[in-house]
């Protein structure tokens, strides 16, 4: 006698409607009940509106069973459900496709809209890339309270791999210039979901002043420094240069304005909150500044820091400043090697890293790291970075690193 072989097929179920708590667990007690197989299974839930999505495979003999006890299941929670036969072929291709390259896209903005989302998606579709998920990382934000949250974040989970990839990181980023919003355009591998170490630049980063500009200031020469660190921080001329050139300036500066300027820094918004997750996490944290460690010694005393590199003002007996410094500059080359040697001395994969910073002497380690991150940065900085961060304050580094406000609050 002949044992009879059993045939299976695949059905899609797609359900949708208002979400309520058990809703899942009862449609898959049935599946249960009927042996059926899960192949795939996915949920969105959008102001309290499920989309539910199971693909089964099942017994052919049992198909018809399952299908009815699911209507009367969706007409008992006040769902809608619908059935869709996927073919043998038809999966197998699906199947193929899982092995392409996966991307995330983050666009982050103080609000967006469709025109933003539009524009974004558009290029996704000219590059040949799949939107597989869609996930918002922000809270909702407030009609009656406008003034509340006032940030955006969604996340595009994408497939496949971008036709020109240089050409997408362009668009990006003039569509983030045109429409003031930014975007960070990152594959999604095991590197993303690791990193360890962060490195900032401080003066205009992690504060939003240069302390040697606020010493001039102090000494009278505010107009004479700002103008060369301008030049610097544009590029057009040599760092090392500009700061033996500035800092002669200080010279005769009493030491002690510089307690009431550190006392008084303006802190950039969103670094209270960055840094608390960032240390709450397990993050290794570095400043690598052109500027001063008296002022990168009172941040890391604020915020729990881990390694403070900067250049260090020579005090003469008299308490006043002699107008040289102390070491090695601590220039675009300089923070590049620091971000590796740290990385070698946590053990951390250079991938694992991230840099963030403004300037053109923050270039090299912003190219060297897992992740550079322009902050507000000069136009040569955003040229030449491949994410950067100009509509919000720095937590929305956190964005970037895909956490939601809902796991932070």
């Amino acid at each position: 006698m002949v044992k009879e072989t059993t045939k299976e097929e695949q059905i899609l179920i797609s359900i949708t409607g208002q979400d309520r708590p058990g809703l899942t667990a009862s449609v898959t007690e049935i599946l249960a009940n009927h042996n059926a197989k899960i192949l795939d299974i996915g949920q969105a839930d959008i102001h309290s509106t499920l989309s539910l999505g199971i693909l089964i495979r099942i017994d052919e003999s049992q198909s018809g069973q399952v299908m009815k006890e699911l209507l009367f299941k969706a007409n008992e929670l006040g769902v809608n459900i619908g059935f869709s036969p996927i073919g043998d072929e038809q999966y197998e291709d699906w199947v193929g496709r899982q092995g392409k390259n996966r991307y995330i896209l983050t666009v982050i903005g103080r609000r967006l809209s469709a025109k933003q989302i539009a524009a974004a998606t558009k290029i996704i579709h000219q590059q040949g890339l799949n939107i597989d998920s869609i996930l918002r990382l922000t809270g909702r934000q407030s009609i009656m309270h406008p003034e509340r949250n006032v940030r955006a974040c969604i996340e595009f989970s994408l497939r496949g791999t971008p036709l020109n990839k240089s050409q997408m990181q362009a668009e990006l980023m003039q569509l983030a210039s045109e429409m003031g919003i930014d975007f960070s355009f990152q594959k999604d591998d095991m590197y993303r979901r690791s990193r360890r170490l962060i490195c900032f630049d401080m003066d205009s980063t992690l504060i939003q002043t240069e302390c040697i500009d606020e010493l001039a200031k102090r000494a009278g020469v505010g107009e004479q420094v700002a103008e060369i660190t301008a030049r610097a921080m544009r590029g057009e001329i040599d760092f090392k240069e500009s700061f033996t050139e500035r800092v002669a300036l200080l010279k005769g500066l009493d030491a002690s304005v510089m307690q009431d300027i550190a006392e008084h820094l303006p802190i950039t918004e969103g670094a209270d909150r960055l840094m608390t997750v960032l240390k709450r996490c397990g993050y290794k944290i570095a400043i690598l500044s052109g500027g001063f460690t008296y002022f990168g010694e009172y941040l890391q005393r604020r915020y729990g820091i881990d390694y403070v590199y900067a250049n260090e003002l020579e005090i003469g007996d008299d308490g006043k400043l002699t107008g040289r410094f102390k070491g090695e500059i601590v220039d675009g080359h300089r923070k590049a090697e620091l971000l590796k040697l740290i990385a070698q001395v946590e053990k951390v994969n250079l991938a694992q890293t991230i840099a963030v910073g403004d300037g053109a002497n923050d270039l090299p380690m912003i190219s060297d790291a897992g992740l550079g991150i322009a902050f507000h940065a000069k136009p040569k900085v955003v040229a030449n970075a491949e994410q950067s961060i100009n509509s919000i304050g720095l937590d929305g580094i956190l964005y970037f690193l895909g956490f939601k406000d809902s796991y932070l609050e």
